[in-house]
């Protein structure tokens, strides 16, 4: 299955709006950004679990990067709220689940094979750091390697944000919503831009909380299975 796979071109999917797919899984449900693969794939993908669902348990063998975007991601390692980031690297295993039920922005397959790097962060209680070169902008740093960068941005309302991207991005509108190259991106709305693309956005009247992760896209590829 290829959904977006050419990674030349720009997208934008609006996440909000799109239709729920079932998956494998009794009451788990997705909504597919970007995908390369069928049931194991390099994958972008928006996921809801009913209350009360729980994955298999399953270990993560490319790795596993995901937001929760709306109420309590659960496994045997702890609880997740909203705003909860969280790496869990190739080799670690855990049984994914909901009891009150939940929704995550989840990429699959899309680590080095020897990173082992384990991170939970809860960005509500992250502090910013106003960007002197860019007005209008602060950033909250999350994670960074020799491969990406990953931050959440706080836009300021009416903010002007141009960015060339030498090594491309993918951008997601948590709070707020901005307008680029004549689309409008609201929450839950995803884009993503090619090696040098440009973004030229205006953040809307109540400004834009917006994750970026960059650098990442020169390791585009099927998931490499051994």
């Amino acid at each position: 299955m290829n959904i977006n796979a050419d990674f030349s071109q720009r997208v934008v999917m609006h996440g909000a709006t799109m239709p729920w797919m079932d998956s494998p899984v009794a009451g788990v449900q997705r909504r597919m950004l970007d995908r390369i693969g069928d049931e194991v794939a390099r994958a972008t993908t928006i996921v809801r679990y009913a209350p009360g669902s729980q994955f298999t348990a399953h270990t993560h063998g490319g790795g596993e990067e995901f937001i929760v975007l709306d109420g309590v991601f659960q496994d045997e390692h702890g609880d997740y709220p909203v705003g909860s980031y969280i790496r869990n690297p190739p080799t670690s295993r855990h049984t994914p689940g909901s009891a009150p039920g939940c929704s995550i922005f989840v990429k699959l397959w899309q680590f080095a094979p020897e990173d082992r790097t384990h991170v939970i962060v809860d960005m509500n209680k992250m502090g910013k750091l106003d960007v002197p070169t860019r007005p209008g902008v602060a950033v909250t740093p999350l994670f960074e390697d020799e491969r990406e960068t990953v931050q959440l941005e706080h836009w300021q309302p009416g903010a002007q944000v141009q960015r060339t991207y030498t090594d491309g991005a993918e951008i997601l509108v948590l709070a707020g919503d901005f307008t680029d190259t004549g689309d409008r991106l609201d929450g839950i709305s995803w884009m993503r831009l090619p090696r040098g693309g440009q973004l030229d956005a205006r953040a809307g009247d109540q400004g834009a909380q917006v994750w970026i992760k960059q650098r990442h896209l020169r390791f585009v590829g099927p998931p490499i299975i051994s």
